[in-house]
């Protein structure tokens, strides 16, 4: 009885370990990051006690955010997939995390894959961050970029079920937050409810895309005010040129505070690229935000010069100017990097790595 208890155990043990090998053999995850720093020099820099002046200054993040991730696979059979991915921000400069100080704050999900599509839960990008990339000349980087003049194109949410499915040349994408900012509040789910989705679509050197995007209030006094955007962009490549043009409508109700009043602005920007040769490329891009009944409508200009060593490092200069008045303070890192009504001037010279 007791060789045969033995024998059967040890059969037991030989099929798990069977299982978990087979498992181990179809799953696959992988290390990915990119390390983006530079030196910037850059005018009317505001500082503490009304000071202002020029800035020089080591930046993380010019072309690209810094970031480390790890993404991963694992075949479920049947052309079913479970996947997901832990991607995490980081400042070059100091060393600490991005996004708030969140050990995975670009992104960290889970879900499911297959022909269909893929359904994923959990910390997620939004629609404009999904798409636009593909049609502002800068990428929607994060300095120097269409996300200058509106972050929400680097939009994140928290607590998110989302869909994307690529059927072709044909991309689509949509998802619900119950809570933008971790803000779930039991009994009203409307605070921090954001809401969007999009479809873009590219056949030969020709694509085009829009997105909704929606987001109430994130606070009970707030969650019957929305700020809304829609954008729509297009981007044709010939040749070793590329041009760019986009257009973003805004309302947003006053969702930062009970004070606020509701704004609606007008966003379009036009650009192109030219590749030289295979390691260089020169890009420019024009930016303007047309505020409803008001005169405080900048302009934003960059010009970006890129030069790769290898397929995974590259050297970059970018050069912009942002032209305010009438008290806007669009600079050339965000709403509020400039002196209010004051121009800016900046060049950044950095390095990026990708691995």
């Amino acid at each position: 009885m007791k060789k045969a208890l033995i024998a059967m155990t040890a059969a037991a043990a030989a099929s798990a370990a069977s299982g978990v090998a087979s498992a181990q053999s179809t799953s696959n995850v992988t290390l990915y990051g990119i390390v983006d720093a530079g030196v910037e020099v850059i005018s009317n820099v505001p500082g503490s006690g009304g000071a202002e002046g020029t800035a020089v200054r080591l930046n993380s993040g010019n072309l690209s955010g810094s970031r480390w991730g790890l993404r991963g696979t694992e075949d479920l059979g049947g052309g079913l997939k479970g996947i997901f991915v832990l991607e995490s921000g980081f400042d070059v400069d100091t060393g600490t995390s991005g996004q708030g100080n969140r050990l995975f704050g670009r992104q960290a999900y889970v879900g499911l894959q297959g022909g269909w599509g893929a359904v994923t839960l959990g910390r997620q990008q939004n629609a404009l961050y999904d798409l636009f990339g593909a049609f502002d000349p800068m990428g929607v980087g994060p300095r120097y970029s269409l996300n200058s003049v509106d972050s929400a194109f680097n939009g994140r949410a928290d607590n998110a079920v989302k869909y994307t499915g690529k059927f072709g040349g044909l991309t689509a994408t949509g998802f619900y937050s119950f809570g933008r900012d971790n803000t779930e509040i039991p009994g009203e789910t409307k605070v921090g409810r954001n809401f969007g989705g999009g479809l873009s679509y590219a056949a030969g050197g020709f694509s085009v895309g829009a997105a909704y995007d929606q987001f109430q209030g994130g606070t009970v006094a707030l969650q019957d005010r929305a700020a809304k955007r829609a954008a729509v962009g297009a981007a044709y490549a010939f040749g070793g040129a590329k041009v760019f043009a986009g257009y973003r409508w805004l309302r947003d109700d006053g969702v930062s505070s009970a004070t606020a009043a509701t704004t609606r602005s007008n966003v379009y920007w036009a650009g192109a690229q030219y590749r030289f040769t295979p390691a260089f490329q020169l890009t420019g891009a024009a930016y303007y935000n047309d505020t409803r009944n008001s005169d405080a409508d900048p302009w934003m200009f960059v010009l970006s010069a890129d030069y790769s060593l290898s397929k995974r490092t590259d050297v970059y200069l970018n050069v912009g100017y942002s032209k305010n008045k009438s008290g806007s303070a669009l600079g050339l890192n965000g709403v509020g990097t400039v002196v209010a009504g004051e121009n800016q001037t900046g060049a950044t010279i950095g390095l990026r790595h990708r691995f």
